[in-house]
């Protein structure tokens, strides 16, 4: 054997092996906390709005009582960033991202924990096993603030700044109109172009939600009212999400009474344990076949 060749197997023999990180699939990252369908609407339904999260005692302990931000989106879909003053911020849309999203928020959180205030975060695509959301913070209803535009990813004066300015405005232009609904939890008005919609992530295991709303069909009391039409619905990390096509001319405070009418007799619809009719059978079918992509 050469010398060439022996070095380069001893070298081999000699450097530890790295395990490889496999990614895990996990359809309900957000099962436990307690506002699961509201987790779920910031990250796939609202263009900017934010709220405070609450570190867990042991995380006090280690890094200070810092202040934790959750934004639906950071500059450039970062995962996280850290201010000068030592808050972190962390976004639920993101580029890279593994099958746990749970595991990703706290690993993207914890890094800029661990990051000099002010400087780059960084955070690896698959983080690999370790702590999730439901055990790195103190659980409760989130906070949510509606932004209309991006502006509270600034400092005080980085306005000022044109570039900082220009790349602000392309990231505003860039939102349509969405109100957070208060007859129901997690229930969203938007406007896109031309048509505006409700999407309701639902709170209730996928079958019995699904049941519910074929009785809701088969009864024909599955619409917001006239002029409304049920589009269809697509499913997000474990839960089902109705969307419904509105008139675009009409504000979204005219559709809080349908919207709570709605969620009453769905409620309603969940309390009935027997098995579908035949109707109920090819409203659920019917369902199953208008399934939307999200995007």
């Amino acid at each position: 054997m050469s010398k060439r060749r022996k070095s380069q197997r001893t070298a081999a023999e000699t450097t530890p092996r790295r395990d490889k990180v496999r990614d895990v699939f996990v359809p309900r990252p957000f099962d436990g906390l307690v506002d699961e369908s509201e987790w779920i609407a910031l990250r796939e339904l609202v263009p900017a709005a934010s709220a405070p999260l609450r570190l867990a005692p042991a995380l006090v302990e280690e890094f200070g009582d810092r202040a934790a931000t959750l934004a639906t989106v950071l500059p450039m879909a970062a995962p996280a960033i850290t201010k000068p003053d030592g808050r972190v911020l962390i976004g639920l849309q993101r580029h890279q991202q593994s099958g746990d999203v749970s595991r990703d928020l706290a690993d993207a959180l914890l890094s800029a924990l661990r990051a000099e205030p002010g400087g780059q975060v960084s955070v690896a695509p698959l983080p690999g096993p370790g702590p999730r959301l439901q055990d790195i913070l103190v659980d409760g209803p989130l906070d949510i603030t509606m932004h209309d535009g991006f502006d509270f990813w600034l400092d005080p004066g980085a306005a000022d700044d044109p570039t900082v300015q220009a790349s602000l405005e392309r990231a505003n232009a860039a939102i349509y109109p969405t109100v957070r609904l208060t007859a129901a939890k997690a229930a969203y008005w938007c406007q896109v172009p031309e048509k505006a919609h409700v999407r309701w992530v639902l709170p209730d295991d996928e079958d019995a939600a699904l049941d519910a709303l074929a009785r809701l069909g088969a009864a024909g009391t599955l619409t917001l009212g006239e002029q409304t039409k049920f589009a269809g619905m697509f499913r997000a990390h474990g839960r089902l999400v109705p969307v419904w096509d509105l008139p675009e001319d009409t504000p979204a405070a005219e559709w809080e009474e349908p919207v709570a009418q709605f969620a009453k007799r769905y409620a309603e619809a969940l309390t009935v344990t027997d098995p579908l009719d035949a109707a109920g059978r090819r409203a659920r079918q019917g369902l199953l076949g208008r399934q939307l992509t999200l995007r």
